[in-house]
């Protein structure tokens, strides 16, 4: 994913990075998860049964953009 082009720039060579994720009991990553944001009684996001995705980022080098990527399942 090197060749990767900035949507807003134009510039090649995205820098691979990943979001993290401080929030307490977190894995210290960040997921994506399908569907809409529900809050279960606590507020906490209801994710239970749903598949959760990786996400990848990518940095511009030239203008900071980040592009995120979710490409396979966690």
């Amino acid at each position: 994913m090197e060749n990767l082009k900035c949507t807003q720039c134009s510039a090649v060579g995205l820098e691979p990075g990943f979001v993290e994720d401080t929030g307490q009991s977190s894995y210290g990553y960040a997921r994506w998860i399908a569907g809409v944001l529900e809050r279960g009684i606590f507020g906490t996001a209801k994710r239970m049964g749903k598949p959760r995705w990786q996400i990848d980022a990518y940095r511009c080098p030239a203008c900071g953009h980040l592009e995120l990527y979710a490409v396979k399942p966690v």
